[in-house]
């Protein structure tokens, strides 16, 4: 019976690091988030983009962050077996 490696806290640590620093980023300059909200009004189109773009940036960096973090303290999902039937036709 082997047993699991233990997974490196480095990951957990630089993702943790990079989520407070996109968090404290965001509320430093959340005026600035809300000025190119407010030019989507003003048909720049474009600004649209920026809370898009930053809605994934958060995402990935706190998901790994998230999947890092509870795989160091030893819990991961677990696995199941998908089962599919095949049906045979008869011939009537």
């Amino acid at each position: 019976m082997s047993h699991p490696s233990k997974p490196s806290l480095l990951p957990t640590i630089s993702f943790g690091i990079a989520s407070a620093v996109l968090y404290f980023l965001l509320f430093q300059y959340s005026d600035h988030f809300v000025e190119w909200a407010e030019r989507t009004r003003q048909d720049e189109k474009i600004f649209f983009l920026v809370p898009v773009v930053v809605a994934f940036v958060f995402s990935y960096f706190h998901g790994h962050f998230t999947g890092h973090f509870w795989e160091s303290l030893g819990l991961r999902a677990a696995k199941t077996k998908t089962v599919t039937k095949s049906v045979k036709k008869t011939q009537a």
